[in-house]
């Protein structure tokens, strides 16, 4: 019996292995796909803060629907004309978020393109494979929260391989 003991207090210890390395901060690091599967978000770390940008689109192009179709989605709502040019792929939406314990990063911002506001945010890494992203207005009372699913590593030696157009397993609501 003591074996079968030994055994689950093993695997116990085991399944808590990858929320335990997040506890510097940077299990929150590498690529995340948007609840809806259409864009995945990569998170690096500079100065002891972390950021997040567009690193894949669905669509990376309006549709023929769209009175801009065929040409790069841009962030065409941002109040301040210079910026609208700017190609969505590459840009950094999520910025300035700090570790701050337990697996929650606080203090930073994130850019909204559908209406071109920028909003205080809070992250959670909920599990290893989720991610929260609540946004808000003053405080977090005041905001909504979508689940984030981290981008299963792909089979192939590339890490920009862009095999994988969708989340590897739905995320579910929190």
């Amino acid at each position: 019996m003591s074996g079968m003991r030994f055994l689950a207090v093993a695997i116990a210890l085991v399944g808590m292995v990858p929320l335990a390395l997040a506890e510097d901060g940077d299990g929150i690091l590498g690529q995340w796909f948007s609840k809806k599967g259409d864009a995945r978000f990569e998170f690096t770390k500079h100065d002891g803060k972390y950021y997040g940008h567009i690193s894949w689109e669905k669509e990376s192009v309006y549709d023929k629907k769209d009175k801009e179709a065929g040409r790069q989605t841009h962030d065409r709502e941002n109040p301040d004309p210079a910026l609208r040019s700017r190609p969505m792929l590459g840009l950094e939406l999520l910025k300035d978020f700090q570790y701050v314990a337990e697996n929650r990063y606080e203090n930073g911002t994130i850019y909204n393109p559908e209406d071109g506001r920028t909003y205080k945010a809070k992250l959670t890494l909920a599990d290893p494979e989720h991610l929260r992203v609540r946004g808000f207005i003053g405080i977090s009372l005041f905001g909504g929260t979508t689940v984030w699913t981290r981008k299963a590593p792909s089979p192939s030696a590339d890490p920009n391989d862009d095999e994988s157009t969708s989340p590897h397993r739905e995320s579910k609501e929190w």
